[in-house]
């Protein structure tokens, strides 16, 4: 395919996703009705879609509209690429420009704040108050996509083996400060799952930033039960594992998340017990809960469009919940971590505030926030201690 037939697809599948489709099942679906398209088409075209719908405010903003063809009229503005260049109507391209859209914004000069960075406007201001003089690059950082990490398990091998093996299969990786188990992937990501290192479980895909939570909270679990509480596909659980946690076990309010964990445990050399409903008390128990995900707009963009101020009541509402309800399963003297990939204080410290105001017996120890300006993925993540 040419670069104007991939943006043609692309406009076709943006179109789909403006509608309420989710990006990743319309790309999927596309694929699978234009099996002409190579590998390399496909990447491209997923590359645009996602990049789009990260900068979407802006983007409709410089293409005057909010349809798949002026997103991309946006997105070759904001790249400073003259939209006339590809859209030529020869061959796959889309049809020329009309004289109405070539009249429009050409800069975001003076576009509003909330535009400019891409940020919801209802939620304009939770982000000012949240990230206060950080606000303008943190969510510069969010439009742009996310780099590719991997955690060494060190239960297998160490870094500078682990950066070799990936090399052996044309991987390039680096260490990074983040975390002493996290390497930034520079060169063909794409390759990772056949790579060697990969199937052989000397690395697993997950974010710096998760990983330093891990590393975080992970004296409170060496050598102590676990209960990783909202465990999805258990990258946090296997990264306990891998720092010597005791016996650990998984849960999660939908099982089907869980379904690659006992796989990945296999692969990774570890031990973790899938469980559906438990019921007895844990050294250390993990709620990494589910929440907004700011933190992650890279990686989930179009969660960010879905997000609405209903929505995250509710998601608040549910916080308080899982931090009431995982008490339970926490044993004398044991241990609580409280875990979002939120940027937003009320995910977060106000979070931490209620439950502390209405749960006699339990302390603060700790709590740490992990910017996206630090190179991973914002995160949340604080410490409660039931006061003997």
């Amino acid at each position: 395919m040419t670069p104007s037939a991939r943006i043609a697809a692309a406009i076709s599948i943006l179109d789909d996703v403006q509608g309420g489709a989710p990006a990743e099942k319309t790309l999927t679906t596309w694929a699978r009705q234009n099996r002409y398209a190579g590998s390399g088409d496909r990447a491209a075209i997923r590359d645009l879609v996602f990049d789009v719908v990260r900068r979407k405010a802006s983007l409709a903003w410089l293409g005057h509209g909010e349809s798949g063809r002026a997103l991309m009229i946006g997105y070759l503005r904001a790249k400073g690429q003259d939209p006339r260049e590809v859209f030529t109507a020869k061959g796959y391209a889309p049809p020329v420009l009309t004289p109405s859209e070539l009249n429009v914004h050409t800069t975001l000069e003076d576009a509003p704040p909330s535009v400019r960075l891409d940020c919801p406007d209802w939620l304009w201001m939770d982000m000012n108050l949240s990230l206060s003089d950080k606000v303008e690059p943190i969510l510069t950082t969010l439009q742009s996509r996310a780099e590719v990490f991997l955690r060494v398990n060190t239960q297998k091998t160490d870094l500078a083996s682990a950066i070799q093996a990936l090399a052996d299969d044309g991987i390039d990786a680096e260490a990074h400060p983040l975390s002493p188990t996290a390497l930034r992937v520079t060169r063909n990501p794409r390759r990772l799952k056949a790579a060697r290192g990969y199937l052989d479980g000397m690395v697993e895909l997950q974010d710096a930033a998760s990983q330093a939570v891990v590393d975080h909270v992970a004296s409170f679990a060496v050598g102590k039960s676990v209960l990783d509480y909202c465990a999805g596909g258990g990258g946090k659980a296997l990264a306990l594992a891998a720092v010597g946690a005791g016996q650990i076990t998984a849960h999660d309010a939908n099982p089907s998340r869980m379904k690659d964990i006992p796989n990945r445990a296999a692969r990774a050399g570890v031990d973790i017990t899938v469980d559906p409903d438990p019921t007895r008390a844990f050294d250390f128990v993990l709620c990494d809960v589910p929440c907004s995900g700011t933190g992650a707009w890279r990686r989930q963009p179009d969660a960010k469009w879905r997000l609405t101020r209903e929505k995250l009541n509710e998601l608040n509402e549910a916080q308080d919940e899982i931090l009431r309800k995982t008490t339970d399963f926490v044993g004398e003297n044991g241990v609580l971590a409280y875990v979002t990939c939120s940027l937003l204080r009320s995910e977060n410290e106000d979070r931490v505030a209620r439950f502390l105001n209405t749960s006699p017996g339990w302390r603060g120890v700790n709590h740490r926030r992990i910017s996206p300006l630090e190179g991973g993925d914002g995160f949340f993540v604080a410490v409660f201690q039931r006061d003997t």
